[in-house]
């Protein structure tokens, strides 16, 4: 292990894992000499993971001995301990520590933590926005509320980035790597040496495919086509620039941009409203009488609902890690809505399940299903499989290789008539709404 002393700065990666146009890393590299790059494999998170086949993990593995490979290209290494952040920044005694903002509340208690443990030894702890383009405060109302409804705020959005465009520049981090420490290479603990099993390296390459950005708004309701980028785990863990992103949205896409947008919106909404972690955004949501049926719910996770679009798409979760965005709305309002049974059960599914996973995105999402979260529309959205179906995968490409039975005696019935479950739903938010009300 290389030696940290007080004449050493600490970057902490964490949800940046890239050296190019990183906000954190630039301001480090900038700001101070003998900067020391470091990871934590936060045995607080790794704890709760109970998959040690973990798909997540295996990313950040391979995306940190990416990084340790350019580290070493500049002539430094990237430090990997395994442990509790508060317990390891005790035991440490640089000159500072630099690092990029976490929104999320655990990322936020545990930075806040860390912040006291520094101050109080004298050490400057700071923190950059890196992972949007505005943050918290930045787009609000006119009379400084947050938002709660996207079009508003999309708009807002983009008003303030056309007055000024410097909010997407990128950072010229290579340009100080001189004042990197200059270390021998860093070997990276193995997935064995922290309780992981290696999965298939099959990831989305971090490419930026611009043939497909430009035909983005025709094709990404398609499931059966590769009609979207898969560049969400690279923006989740930060193997790609946000800013770098939405430069290109600009020039190729609006369409592509207000999905951009739609992820900001969502992490404003958790920053400003921490309540919609565990309940819903519209409070009166949380009266819905849910069925939760544990082998209803269990037939969803395993893809034998009956209805070929739902499966296709819990199968395709369950193998690969991801899902179409199309289908991610559509299997949560069958479980929601079809199923009666608690938006959070599916959310927490998604979020065990999904290479993606990003907890504000993911919430806003389910919300949006179950219609409890910021959206203008009524409770009365239910998808019908079918039509969406008839709509965006008519020829059963994408239904045909998720479930290769669809068309024999094996599939399964219809667990639910869509109909009767539509009805059984309205009826069933009403009487909910109606309790607040009364």
């Amino acid at each position: 292990m290389t030696s940290i002393d007080s004449n050493t700065t600490l970057f902490w990666f964490r949800r940046d894992l890239r050296l190019k146009d990183n906000a954190g890393l630039f301001h480090a590299l900038k700001e101070q000499t003998k900067v020391q790059a470091i990871f934590i494999f936060d045995t607080n998170i790794l704890g709760k993971l109970e998959d040690k086949s973990d798909r997540r993990v295996s990313f950040i593995h391979h995306s940190l001995a990416s990084l340790s490979d350019e580290l070493q290209k500049a002539g430094a290494g990237l430090l990997v301990l395994i442990g509790e952040p508060a317990e390891i920044f005790m035991q440490l005694k640089p000159a500072a520590v630099y690092a990029n903002h976490d929104y999320e509340p655990y990322g936020r208690r545990r930075d806040e933590a860390i912040r006291n443990i520094l101050e109080k030894r004298k050490i400057t702890f700071k923190t950059f926005k890196d992972q949007v383009i505005f943050e918290k405060d930045e787009v609000v109302k006119d009379d400084g509320m947050p938002y709660s409804i996207f079009t508003p705020y999309s708009r807002k959005w983009k008003e303030k980035l056309k007055l000024n465009p410097a909010y997407s520049s990128s950072y010229s981090t290579e340009r100080h790597f001189a004042n990197l420490k200059k270390t021998k290479p860093l070997s990276i603990p193995s997935l064995t040496d922290i309780g992981f099993k290696e999965t298939e390296s099959g990831f989305p390459d971090r490419m930026i495919r611009t043939s497909v950005i430009e035909e983005y708004d025709k094709h990404r309701d398609f499931p059966g086509i590769a009609g979207t980028t898969r560049l969400s785990v690279h923006l989740r863990f930060g193997t790609v620039s946000i800013r770098k992103l939405v430069q290109v949205a600009m020039n190729k896409s609006e369409t592509w941009l207000n999905e951009l947008i739609w992820r900001e919106f969502y992490h404003m909404i958790l920053w400003h409203f921490p309540h919609v972690e565990s309940s819903a955004f519209k409070p009166a949501y949380d009266r819905i009488a849910w069925r939760n049926k544990p082998e209803e719910f269990q037939k969803w996770c395993d893809g034998t609902t009956g209805y070929p679009i739902v499966d296709a798409g819990m199968r395709e979760l369950n193998n690969t890690g991801f899902m179409h965005n199309r289908v991610r709305m559509i299997t949560a309002s069958f479980l929601t809505k079809h199923l009666l049974i608690d938006w959070r059960w599916g959310e927490a599914y998604f979020a065990q399940k999904l290479l993606d996973f990003d907890m504000a995105p993911n919430n806003g999402g389910w919300q949006w299903a179950a219609g409890s979260g910021c959206d203008a529309a009524p409770y009365f959205r239910v998808f019908n499989p079918e039509l969406q179906t008839a709509k965006f995968d008519h020829e059963f490409k994408y239904i045909r290789k998720w479930v290769p039975e669809v068309d024999t005696n094996a599939y399964p019935n219809l667990m639910v008539n869509h109909a009767m479950a539509r009805d059984r739903a309205l009826r069933t938010y009403k009487e909910g709404l109606d309790r607040t009300n009364a």
